[in-house]
């Protein structure tokens, strides 16, 4: 740990974990990374949901997560440690014990709390727009795994890999079938014709929280929204395309290939109402 950083482990200050964890043997656990608002965490309740959702999915008791996870943040807001930090990212993991795939009954999870501060991106992305690739890396499907944030995130580290240009901000992700998924760290939106698309995520891809918020925003507003299989020939008729995540909000996308949009008004209304939900939170 450094001074601009602070990690919990299982409640206590520290930064390390034994070497039998599951998560860091087998990848068997879940992540959340939540943007912190002068000590707030945005959206928590539904990164927990999400959080939930998971631990169902791979059968980790959420009920000896979430009452210890909601006690650590009270303290940490009680203290006012929160309002130090930009970002909080939390981990859970099946917890220690035994070696082979099939888990010991039992297991008691570890919960990591992790505070950083919120990184500065160059060159205002959010106004003026990104460049992005497409990556060679292709997502397997997956349906047990598809919308939740488990902790093999080991496809997007070789997709991120694939580039070094500083100008490229994001890379664009395709399932086995060439289909659009996401963003190597971000989900992908489009507009055509005022409607509001985005892939479908039930075989692959991370249902992010920003996501979900915005298509029940679109839909609360009465926009038309779309969630769908979809070739990359679908950007070549959209008027406006977008990402989004926990941390970087909306960035519009002003160049992929030969391909370029200028930031659109549904994107720029887009990011007023997360911002304006952002501030009633």
């Amino acid at each position: 740990m450094t001074s601009d950083t602070l990690t919990l482990v299982n409640g206590e200050v520290g930064d390390s974990l034994p070497v039998s964890d599951r998560g860091l043997a087998y990848g068997d656990g879940l992540f959340e990374t939540i943007q912190l608002l002068d000590g707030r965490p945005l959206l928590l309740e539904a990164h927990f949901a999400r959080l939930q959702r998971g631990c169902e999915r791979l059968g980790i008791p959420f009920e000896d997560v979430l009452k210890p996870l909601r006690a650590d943040l009270a303290r940490l807001r009680n203290e006012g440690t929160l309002q130090r930090f930009g970002v909080l990212k939390i981990l859970v993991t099946r917890g220690s014990g035994g070696r082979g795939y099939l888990p010991q009954p039992g297991l008691t999870p570890t919960r990591i709390l992790m505070l950083s501060p919120r990184g500065s991106y160059s060159g205002d992305p959010a106004v003026q727009g990104v460049r992005v690739r497409i990556c060679d890396l292709r997502l397997a499907h997956a349906p047990r795994l598809a919308g939740i944030k488990h902790l093999n995130r080991l496809e997007q580290v070789l997709a991120r890999a694939e580039w070094h240009d500083p100008d490229i901000r994001e890379g664009i992700l395709l399932d086995q079938d060439d289909c659009l998924v996401e963003g190597t760290m971000s989900n992908l939106f489009w507009v055509r014709d005022r409607r509001l698309y985005t892939p479908r995520l039930d075989r692959c891809g991370v249902e992010g929280v920003v996501r979900n918020h915005l298509l029940a925003r679109a839909s609360h507003e009465g926009l038309e929204v779309e969630e769908g299989r979809y070739s990359l020939s679908a950007l070549d008729a959209a008027d406006e395309v977008l990402l989004c995540n926990s941390l970087i909000d909306i960035w519009p996308v002003v160049a992929l290939d030969a391909r370029c949009w200028s930031p659109g008004p549904l994107t720029r209304r887009l990011q007023r109402l997360l911002k304006e939900d952002y501030l009633a939170c």
